[in-house]
């Protein structure tokens, strides 16, 4: 099964590709789709759009799961990680994907066993669990890939 995590932003999308066999996991492809400050809400917001779209048909995912929004003190910027979380169901959905949504409490659970789990706990279990010699950069990507796994240990999308 080929899972696409997302971890969505409006400056920063990180994304992560595992193929999961059995127990098993493999890092097919990680990254940052990056979009300029200089540019429009609606511009950002197009090119998140045609970049995923573009990662979905290279790697044709069976799932695309997506980090659900969590409280945030800054009003703005959770509405523009809301715009980015839109644009990504939009793709998956288009792209006719099975979706899961997951809370960072949740890809904590999934990953090390603690929903309090910090974020050098969770790219070391990302590591660990993928086989990776380092931690994957961009930390956006880490994080993708940390949900791709999460969905992948999920009951109900194992």
């Amino acid at each position: 099964m080929i899972i696409l995590g997302i971890d969505p932003g409006i400056a920063d999308t990180g994304f992560g590709v595992v193929e999961k066999q059995g127990d098993n996991y493999t890092e097919i492809d990680h990254g940052s789709i990056s979009t300029l400050k200089s540019d429009s809400l609606a511009k950002r917001l197009q090119e998140l759009y045609r970049e995923l779209t573009k990662l979905i048909k290279k790697h044709n995912p069976e799932r695309v799961a997506i980090e659900q929004l969590f409280f945030a003190k800054n009003v703005k910027t959770a509405i523009t990680v809301a715009h980015a979380r839109g644009v990504v169901l939009l793709a998956a959905q288009t792209a006719k994907c099975e979706i899961a949504e997951f809370t960072p409490l949740q890809i904590k659970q999934a990953l090390t066993g603690y929903g309090a789990a910090d974020k050098r706990q969770m790219q070391e279990m990302t590591k660990i669990t993928l086989k990776l010699k380092t931690i994957p950069k961009p930390d956006d990507a880490a994080d993708a890939l940390a949900i791709a796994i999460c969905c992948g240990q999920t009951k109900q999308y194992a």
